[in-house]
């Protein structure tokens, strides 16, 4: 074992690729670090099993609401062993939001369930792929709402979770952070929209008054240019203004961490995938990479 304590592994959404992505993981290198949480008997019984059964048959493609609080259960569980020590950090496999909302559960995403747990107020959402890091200063809302969600404060507060874990989890001492702007080239002096300079702006300054190396507001459409230069992180104001350039870069070994929790967490870029559940195609790329950089982040 390469750590002093292992990672845990949520399997995730029992009617999709997650077991199957869990069972790639009994022939990688590092199968001596991980425990995996979820039901046993769809898993492979060379892995270290925490055993959750599902009440309900799990049959691949076809979810069932009816399994979404033992599932959580697990998750709850998995989180609190990274809190109290016994992991050294967490990684999980998809789930799928509306089969969990179904089940009465009000449920958003792993992002919010996990600060929930956690107590913590605001995470960060950072999708990272090689050397491209991209996070979210809002993450699973509807278009319409943004605008109103992104403030000077929250920002501010976005900003420094968002330096802090570039420090702290991938060891870079001085971070350089591009900050994109909301509206189309940036709001062209207004014309386009005034959360730019009336927003946006305002935090940037105060961050940067704090000592933070930041570029911004930059139009989102050369932020991720060479002509931007160098980064080390770009941060997007919503969800499809930065997730499609990390998907199209990276797609299949990109990885979602979450910053600002008091535990580390890693997961896929990708989603449940009924159509090819239980068919032998799921890709386990993302969920090895997911791994291997939860391992990194603990280790270091």
């Amino acid at each position: 074992m390469a750590l002093d304590k292992p990672l845990v592994v949520t399997a995730g959404e029992p009617a999709g690729i997650g077991p199957e992505l869990c069972n790639a993981l009994a022939d990688s290198a590092f199968a001596s670090d991980i425990v995996v949480i979820g039901d046993a008997s769809l898993l492979d019984d060379r892995l270290q099993i925490i055993d959750i059964p599902f009440p309900v048959r799990v049959a691949p493609g076809q979810p069932n609401s009816a399994n979404a609080p033992a599932l959580l259960n697990g998750l709850t569980m998995a989180v609190e062993g990274c809190v109290d020590g016994r992991f050294s950090a967490l990684v999980t496999a998809p789930l799928a939001k509306n089969i969990i909302a179904a089940s009465g559960v009000a449920f958003t995403g792993h992002t919010e369930f996990l600060a929930e747990l956690t107590d913590t107020d605001l995470p960060v959402m950072l999708l990272v792929a090689g050397d491209l890091r991209v996070a979210l200063a809002s993450t699973h809302l509807p278009l319409r709402d943004v605008p109103e969600y992104i403030t000077t404060d929250r920002l501010i507060h976005v900003i420094g979770v968002l330096h802090a874990g570039l420090k702290s989890r991938f060891g870079i001492a001085e971070p350089e952070i591009i900050v994109c702007g909301l509206n189309p080239h940036a709001g062209e002096s207004g014309h386009l929209g005034s959360e730019d300079e009336a927003v946006i702006a305002p935090a940037i300054k105060a961050m940067q008054r704090r000592g933070i190396n930041l570029r911004g507001p930059l139009p989102a459409d050369t932020a991720f240019t060479p002509a931007a230069g160098h980064c080390d992180a770009v941060l997007a104001m919503y969800h499809d203004q930065g997730l499609p350039v990390i998907k199209y870069a990276g797609f299949g070994h990109a990885v979602n961490v979450t910053l600002g929790l008091p535990i580390i967490r890693t997961s896929v870029d990708h989603g449940t995938a009924f159509d090819i559940a239980g068919k032998g195609k799921a890709d386990p790329g993302s969920l090895i990479a997911a791994v291997e950089l939860a391992i990194e982040m603990a280790s270091r």
